[in-house]
């Protein structure tokens, strides 16, 4: 087995196995790419995978797009994703999910596809059509939080950042096991559901869930976090390829 390197990407030339990571945001993208340089530095592994850090833009419709957009390509190309990965920052349930936190989901949850009714709110589901929730990987999402030191649980996908303690309140009162909020992962595991490819969500904490505060919000901590758990979380890619039968 024979390492490349490229900057921002770990390759291993025989057989690779190949994971795409979907970011929001360059800097975030940035933050995945530093860990694939960092183990890269380190001397790698053998047999580990290509990962692809990818900037698939802000908010579940363009994050589905442009997955769906990312893996069509490759798989016309002959080379195929056999995982993606949404990863970032973002908002964190306290007190379970402080900023600076680490988190992977076991349930991918959008929270606010519906409507509203008298009595209050209604998933998709409920009203005959759609899926809410994707599940990555049970073993996949286990081995990465005991790799990472991240706590696993619902991960929240929102059109509309929360901004007030009602609100929060509001989302924790309908989905008791949520750590975190983003805005991309329902629309990545939509596409990678829609390719048929498993997926996993990993978010660092930047800012709690609640009243918004600027001066609250640690971006730069979280994304040292994420640093430094995708760093972790590459043995876990590595080994993921040889448990096919329990994705």
């Amino acid at each position: 087995m024979v390492l490349q390197a490229e900057e921002g990407r770990l390759i291993v030339a025989a057989g690779p196995y190949r994971v795409l990571v979907a970011t929001a945001v360059p800097v975030e993208r940035d933050a995945v790419a530093a860990a694939l340089d960092a183990v890269r530095a380190a001397g790698g592994a053998p047999g580990g995978p290509v990962v692809d850090p990818v900037a698939v833009g802000v908010g579940s419709a363009l994050a589905a797009a442009a997955t769906a957009t990312a893996l069509a390509g490759a798989a016309r190309d002959g080379t195929p994703y056999d995982l993606v990965v949404s990863a970032g920052i973002g908002g964190g349930f306290l007190p379970a999910a402080p900023v600076g936190s680490l988190v992977v989901a076991d349930a991918i949850t959008v929270a606010d596809l519906g409507a509203e009714t008298a009595d209050g709110f209604l998933p998709v589901t409920e009203l005959g059509f759609g899926t809410v929730t994707h599940r990555p990987p049970a073993a996949l999402v286990r081995q990465a939080a005991a790799a990472t030191g991240a706590r696993a649980g619902t991960v929240l996908t929102v059109s509309t950042v929360t901004g007030t303690a009602g609100r929060a309140a509001a989302l924790r009162a309908r989905h008791p096991d949520a750590l975190a909020e983003a805005m991309e992962g329902f629309g990545v595991a939509e596409a990678a559901a829609l390719h048929g490819v498993p997926v996993l969500e990993v978010r660092a904490v930047s800012n709690p869930v609640g009243p918004r505060d600027r001066a609250a919000w640690r971006i730069a901590d979280a994304l040292a976090a994420l640093t430094e758990g995708f760093g972790k979380l590459v043995p876990v890619l590595e080994s993921w390829r040889h448990h096919d039968d329990d994705r």
